[in-house]
């Protein structure tokens, strides 16, 4: 089923991205063609609710405006990547919906966000009309990490009601390493990033839950993740997955040595 095609019975499925670069947006390369062939694996949603690794809050927040501003929340770049806007409407009744479903983690209504890079520079392969309403989800970086997975399948309900979830971060983000190999001239992918990314790609596949929850505890998990906002988008994605339902990876491999690029759609 392609992105045009819209069935108010099927329930959506829950899609995450590894997004990589901002450049993803403007260049033409593996990962932005990967982005674009989504589009041939997902029906069209009535709104989309993004968790973007670049949204990191005290609370739980929601994006509430009509119109979100594209955000380019980033430094350095060249000038035509600050030109880009995604003008994408915004849902403020869905915003309340999921301000209802979260009500225990007392989550609100916020006017001063918008789109950030991890939701604009993924949305705009996969749904570049900008046509479909997007409402953005804040991480709380104080929760426990159980707790972004309980919040991912508090969101459950929105699949049956034509939401598309896409969590945006990366499975191994180090750009420490990432910029090192850069200085070095060449890239290699670490063992250890390797490892976490296979280990987390088959939790995933066997509903590991506990597994995923503590993934970062261990030496590998601190090595592919230094901070942990790249991580947790995908815990949303694992909890409205649920227990049941289809695990693929339609996008994989590695971008500068250690950001796993690992895409996980769950139908």
């Amino acid at each position: 089923m392609s992105e045009s095609q819209v069935s108010d019975n099927a329930k959506m499925p829950v899609l995450f991205v590894g997004h990589g670069s901002p450049m993803n947006a403007i260049e033409e390369n593996r990962w932005s063609q990967g982005f674009r062939a989504l589009r041939q694996l997902l029906p069209r949603p009535k709104a989309i609710l993004a968790v973007s690794a670049h949204w990191v809050t005290r609370g739980t927040h929601l994006t509430s405006d009509e119109k979100p501003a594209t955000i380019h929340d980033f430094g350095g770049f060249p000038a035509p990547l600050y030109e880009v806007q995604y003008p994408a409407p915004g849902d403020p009744a869905l915003a309340e919906r999921v301000s209802d479903l979260l009500a225990g983690y007392d989550a609100g209504l916020r006017g001063d966000w918008g789109l950030d890079h991890g939701t604009w520079s993924v949305l705009l392969h996969v749904f570049p009309e900008a046509d479909v309403p997007v409402v953005q989800l804040s991480l709380d970086g104080a929760l426990p990490t159980a707790d972004h997975l309980d919040i991912g399948s508090a969101l459950a309900p929105l699949r049956d009601e034509g939401v598309l979830i896409v969590g945006s971060g990366n499975i191994v983000h180090n750009l420490r390493d990432a910029f090192g190999q850069l200085r070095r001239g060449h890239y290699a992918t670490p063992i250890w990033a390797t490892a976490f990314d296979g280990g987390v790609a088959d939790a995933l596949s066997r509903r590991d839950h506990a597994f995923l929850a503590h993934a970062l505890d261990g030496e590998e998990g601190r090595q592919a993740h230094p901070t942990s906002d790249h991580y947790l988008p995908l815990l949303y994605v694992a909890g409205a997955g649920g227990s049941s339902g289809e695990i693929t990876f339609p996008i994989t491999g590695f971008d500068m040595g250690s950001l796993s690029m690992r895409a996980v759609l769950i139908r």
